[in-house]
């Protein structure tokens, strides 16, 4: 059989043409099989567990395993996906009637609002006298006690919250010797707190032997301070007196007594004096006492006054007994000293010369 046996039949090679993909005819078309790599030998190809293959330079070998299809889970249809927890509820214990009557109610002191007859107050009588006149002027008079209750004022507000108590609450006026502008200094004081909006004053005339107060404002007399600290049966708010003036409330001195300072001395005194500001935070007590060296009514007084003011007459009063009138009040924590009858000033500031009326 010659070599020519092996020339395929024109039918057979139309055959395997067609057959042939299209790639193959090209590759045989264009004799591409030259560009091809030499087959690897049988013997140095590693099996396929050992083989490795490469994605990236700077990522490591890995092996060319089998890479086995891991099955999703399966959904259950049957379970129930978690609902959101909602918030707690507290409900608030409601104690039971015997244990609530043991829980301490801590109950505000009911106001003492004082219920006496108001009488009027002759204006012209106290601009003879030279003390403010409500509703009237301004005066250097008034521009200087205004700065004065301004002080006293603050002072309250700031033993207020230092826990005092209602000592914050009330302020004696009080003179080394008689003489000295004591009254004349209470009394404007109480009518320039009383032009407060917001607060309200009682003059207490607490000079047990020669009161004055009354007859400077022109109220009648009656039973006032000294009769509620000897009978306990007398309520001290039944003996203020009451005025025309917006906020000024007036207590007499009450009856005449030679054991002033053993009333105040007794324990019945601080019940009396905390009557006169319970349930009223805005109201001061102003007490015009005894002069410090004259009578010892009003070292007595000052052991329940937040703030004491000792009038001096420029003129008049000494050191010595500046010194000794201190070391008698020395029982009230803040005391302030007032210079009376002042005729020249190292500033020379005028008061109320702003609104014309300073002569």
């Amino acid at each position: 059989m010659t070599e020519q046996s092996k020339i395929p039949l024109p039918d057979q090679e139309a055959a395997e043409e067609k057959a042939a993909s299209l790639i193959e005819r090209v590759v045989r078309n264009y004799d591409l099989v030259q560009f091809s790599p030499a087959p690897i030998p049988e013997e140095l190809i590693p099996p396929a567990k050992q083989r490795k293959r490469y994605r990236r330079a700077d990522e490591k070998p890995v092996e060319d395993a089998v890479v086995a299809t891991v099955a999703e889970p399966a959904i259950n249809p049957t379970r129930a996906v978690p609902e959101e927890e909602a918030p707690e509820i507290v409900v608030p214990e409601v104690l039971a009637a015997e244990e609530a009557a043991q829980v301490p109610v801590v109950a505000r002191p009911e106001k003492v609002c004082f219920t006496g007859e108001r009488h009027p107050i002759n204006r012209e009588h106290l601009r003879t006298q030279g003390l403010i006149v409500p509703e009237g002027s301004v005066s250097a008079l008034l521009e200087e006690f205004r700065i004065v209750k301004r002080q006293l004022l603050l002072n309250a507000a700031q033993l207020a919250q230092q826990g005092m108590g209602m000592e914050a609450q009330r302020v004696l006026i009080c003179s080394p010797h008689p003489g000295e502008g004591k009254s004349f200094t209470s009394v404007n004081l109480a009518l320039a707190i009383a032009a407060e909006k917001e607060s309200e004053v009682l003059l207490v005339d607490a000079d047990f032997a020669k009161p004055s107060v009354l007859s400077m404002l022109g109220l009648p007399g009656g039973p006032g301070l000294m009769d509620a600290l000897s009978d306990p049966g007398v309520d001290v708010a039944d003996c203020v007196i009451g005025t025309d003036i917006s906020g000024l409330w007036v207590l007499p001195a009450g009856s005449a007594t030679n054991s002033d300072s053993e009333y105040l001395s007794s324990s019945r005194t601080r019940a009396v004096l905390d009557r006169l500001t319970q349930g009223a935070p805005n109201r001061f007590v102003i007490f015009d006492s005894p002069p410090a060296l004259a009578a010892s009514p009003a070292a007595e007084l000052a052991k329940y006054a937040g703030q004491a003011v000792l009038v001096a007459r420029a003129d008049r009063t000494g050191q010595g007994a500046l010194e000794d009138a201190v070391s008698l009040l020395s029982g009230c924590p803040n005391i302030q000293l007032l210079l009376n009858a002042v005729h020249f000033s190292p500033s020379g500031r005028r008061f109320g010369s702003y609104y014309g009326y300073g002569g």
